[in-house]
Parts: C-alpha cells; structure tokens; sequence
C-alpha cells in the first residue's frame, strides 16, 4: 500500500536522436560507513526533493541482498533488480513509480549469492545503469553501508559519491575508513560529506573539519596529491523523522515544514548546482 500519492510516471525511452543529444544522468552514489546513519532516508526523500525541482530522478537500491529502500516507501515489488539480472523481465518492467514524483529500481532482500561481486552480477550491474542513465537527471545509488566489494564497486559507477554520517564518534570512525579507501583504491580526490541527524546548526561544518584533518594528516601523506571534502549539507535531528519512517512515508511527502525537510530541500538544491556545474 502507499500513502494514497498519485503514481509518477516513469520515463519512457527517447529515440535515438534524442537520447544522443541529451547529456546522461548525474550518477550520485548515496553511501556511509556504517549502517544506521539515514543513508536510505536521504537517498529517498532527495529523490522526491530533486524530483520537486522539475528533476527526472532514478533511484537504485545498490544494497544488493540486503535491500530496504522498498521498506521506506512503503512499496510491495512483484519485480525487481533481481529478476532483470536473471533475465526473467525487462529493465523497463521493474522501473516503478515511487511516492514522490521519482523512479525507482529495487532490490531484492536476502539474495545471498549477491554478497559478494561476482564478475556477472558486475556486469549486470554496469549494463543497467549505462542503460538508465540517458534517461534521467539524476541517478542516486543507495549502496550499502562499509567497504565490502558489492558497495566499493556500485560507488566506483558514481560520478559524485556523498557519504553520509551522524556526529557520533562511531560514525565519523567509519566514515573516514570509506573516505580513505575511496581515496587510495578509486583515486576519488573529492568527495561530499552529508551530515544528518545534527544537534545544532553548524555542526555539519565541524564535521567535515574534523574529517578532513584526518585525512590530511593520514591520507594525503601517503597520496602526495589533495583529497578534498565538500560540505554538501546538514540535515538536523528532528523528531519527524521517525514519525514518517514508522509509517513508511516519505518525509517531504507528510510534513514538507519540518525542519529535516526544509534541510533536504536546501541539499537537493546544492546538488543540482553541483550537477550542472559539471556537465
């Protein structure tokens, strides 16, 4: 069941001269450290943000076998990524509309054989997401949380990666582990940094410092070149957050004057500006 939204609809293929001409999407992998900061609640109410701004947004659930995206959207798949990978529908069939005005490709839950990267479920993988991508604006990958290589290698198909984190010391611990290994095995030299759940204003900026001085002082050392952490934005502690993720909702959806929505709105537009500025 969904919230009683209207379903979007999902963009068909455009011909052949249409698609040449039009630049591909902004791939953006949405991932963290550790599990439990808000990374698939920010992928999805980003999504409805972007999609607010006029925007055609794909969101794909990379968390292969441990998928939830499904989860916050309150959505029952008959199909999903699963099925595409092993031919028993078309990629087309498992694009869904989503509450929110965005498209999303999910995942299905408990696929053991994809815990790990095996070289045909990268390939599968890579064809899907060269196929979507000259049809939308943005592409937001919700990978999975830490540095396994089913998250390392959805990350390496992003053009931007956003890491999302909370101002605990746990999550900044983990987050600078996936900012370093990003750093030293994809060569990733800027990355953005996502702070949610923040106790007072600013606090996403002391964040990114805090991160940033780790990095200079243990990773730039051994690189000999930058790496540099951008601020893509703060989303605060809000107690509407947990009200709409108990009810499957989309925060932007239920409570567009919340304070966290308000954030995610101010993020999305950031994003937008960073997307056209490198097209």
């Amino acid at each position: 069941m969904t919230d009683g939204t209207p379903p979007a609809t999902v963009p068909s293929p455009p011909a052949d001269a249409a698609r040449a001409a039009r630049p591909r999407a902004r791939i953006s992998a949405i991932t963290s450290g550790k599990g439990g900061v808000g990374k698939t609640f920010i992928a999805a109410n980003l999504a409805a943000a972007l999609a607010r701004q006029g925007r055609r947004v794909l969101v794909l659930d990379a968390d292969l076998g441990l998928a939830n995206l499904d989860v916050v959207l309150n959505l029952y798949p008959k199909l999903t990524l699963h099925d595409v990978f092993t031919g028993k529908c078309t990629l087309d069939e498992a694009l869904l509309p989503a509450p929110g005005g965005f498209t999303v490709l999910l995942a299905g839950s408990g696929m053991v054989e994809y815990s790990r990267m095996t070289p045909e479920v990268r390939d599968q993988l890579l064809r899907v997401i060269t196929e979507v991508a000259p049809r939308f604006d943005h592409v937001i990958l919700d990978t999975g949380a830490g540095i396994s290589d089913v998250v390392l290698y959805a990350v390496s198909l992003a053009d931007d990666v956003v890491v999302v984190a909370t101002p605990e010391p746990t999550s900044l611990t983990d987050a600078y582990a996936t900012i370093k290994v990003l750093a030293t095995t994809q060569g990733r030299r800027l990355m953005q940094v996502l702070v949610n759940q923040a106790r007072r204003p600013g606090e996403g900026r002391v964040v990114r410092q805090q991160l940033q001085a780790v990095v200079d002082r243990y990773v730039v050392p051994g690189l000999g070149t930058p790496v540099r952490l951008e601020l893509l934005g703060e989303v605060p502690v809000d107690p509407a957050v947990r009200e709409a993720v108990l009810r499957r909702q989309l925060l932007l959806e239920t409570m567009p004057g919340a304070a966290a929505s308000v954030a995610v709105v101010a993020v999305a537009t950031r994003l937008i500006g960073y997307a056209d500025g490198h097209r």
